[in-house]
């Protein structure tokens, strides 16, 4: 087991692919004073069209990695399915190590609802998993939630196909709407895969101003703070500061290949262009 890390150790941040960037510039924002690897694991993506066990033995082996090599001080998956099929094994795994997991906003959607219809738009392993399905019946029963696995849609952000994306977002939100359950009342949307998080505007477009769209990267990072100053791992120059984030403090790797994630962080991340990924080994 590696040592116990210092305030001044990087948070480890891992995702299937450049989904996570989303959550990541979360996290710069609110921590900018801290260092951050991020792990994109496209050499796997998507895992939200993997089964459990595969995503559940790589969440395992990019943790371990982190922690072997960087000595990250927290942990932090910004992947609804890795989340949902490993964050329990891997607090098991490292108990004293701050984790933090993201799940799909759906109490927060429930809260903010004015019709008591909301869509949920993830993957199909998200969708499928146990703490999903437990997150779902513990909402208010005056609500109701309309599922839509939307097949291929991180898939298509990842290798950034604007056609592709525009397709499977428009037949996945028509399908919404088209919903015998209520759909053509819904009023909120979740974004249940950090991918999707990113293409907003493309969403955002097709549902109209009515419809307000969640996701989780803010959420996750206020929560990131929160658990780094209750271990007191905070650096302490990022106390209250309102600092513009240091990119050469965030360093970025691939699983698949790196030329697709640079891109990404340029299109996706604030101070991207400073950024450039590397490839990892990682089998």
């Amino acid at each position: 087991m590696p040592s116990p890390a210092a305030a001044n150790s990087p948070i480890g941040v891992f995702d299937s692919g450049i989904g996570g960037l989303g959550v990541l510039a979360a996290l710069r924002r609110e921590l900018p004073q801290e260092q951050f690897v991020y792990i994109g694991d496209a050499g796997h993506a998507p895992y939200g069209e993997r089964d459990t066990a595969h995503v559940l033995k790589r969440s395992q082996r990019l943790a371990d990695y982190l922690c072997t090599s960087h000595q990250v001080k927290a942990l932090v998956l910004a992947c609804n399915t890795a989340t949902a099929a490993a964050v329990a094994s891997l607090r098991e795994r490292y108990p004293k190590l701050p984790i933090v997991g993201i799940e799909p906003a759906l109490k927060p959607a429930a809260a903010k609802s004015t019709s008591g219809v909301v869509a949920v738009m993830a993957t199909r392993s998200t969708l499928a998993s146990d703490k999903f399905q437990t997150l779902l019946v513990a909402q208010p029963p005056s609500v109701r939630f309309v599922l839509q696995a939307c097949d291929g849609l991180a898939a298509a952000i990842e290798r950034a196909d604007l056609q592709a994306i525009e397709s499977l977002s428009q037949r996945y939100v028509q399908a919404l709407r088209h919903n015998p359950g209520g759909g053509a009342h819904i009023d909120t949307v979740v974004l249940g895969c950090t991918h999707y998080a990113l293409i907003t505007d493309t969403l955002g477009n097709l549902w109209g101003p009515q419809v307000q769209l969640l996701e989780a990267g803010q959420p996750v990072a206020r929560r990131t703070r929160q658990v780094l100053e209750a271990a007191d791992l905070l650096q302490a120059v990022s106390k209250g500061t309102a600092h513009a984030p240091v990119s050469s403090l965030t360093r970025c790797f691939s699983t698949g290949d790196p030329a697709l994630l640079d891109q990404a962080l340029q299109d996706w991340l604030v101070g991207g262009p400073s950024l450039r990924a590397s490839a990892l080994f990682l089998p």
